[in-house]
């Protein structure tokens, strides 16, 4: 690959300042490598797979546009009184690793998994474990290790 990467990034918002952070992180983790990146909002991390599918199912339809090398999804789930909580940690886990292994995607999960509030505020603080900003690592490092294997189109 001979130009800078160029990313998605998935935003549910249903927790939308926690969110708003976790896309702060990313963003700040992308620019300092050059990357360049579009982002898109979602209602809340259990629609982030399905939007990643269609952009990559988007382009067998439309190739006018450039292909984006690498996704970061990026969500919160927050344990509540139900069972709900479960559902939507486990598929959008596990929706988000069947793309990128059907797809040979490169991905960074960056949808935070949590107990409480206090728990998404340390996790998504840029100045905390900046988890925003490791699912944009992760997504990165996975482009290197395609472009090792010799896996892009270009």
């Amino acid at each position: 690959m001979s130009e800078q990467p160029h990313i998605m990034v998935v935003e549910g918002q249903f927790y939308e300042d926690i969110v708003a952070e976790l896309a702060r992180g990313a963003i700040e983790e992308l620019e300092k490598t050059g990357a360049t990146y579009d982002r898109l909002s979602v209602p809340g991390a259990f629609e982030v797979p399905a939007a990643i599918a269609m952009a990559v199912r988007s382009m067998e339809f439309y190739a006018g546009r450039r292909r984006f090398d690498g996704y970061v999804a990026l969500g919160c789930v927050i344990r509540g009184e139900t069972s709900h909580y479960d559902h939507i940690c486990v598929e959008s886990a596990r929706a988000l690793q069947d793309l990128a292994c059907r797809y040979c995607l490169a991905l960074g999960n960056g949808i935070l998994t949590v107990e409480n509030r206090e728990q998404a505020d340390v996790r998504a603080a840029v100045d905390g474990l900046n988890k925003g900003g490791a699912a944009a690592y992760a997504c990165l490092r996975m482009i290197g290790i395609k472009t090792q294997l010799h896996l892009y189109p270009r």
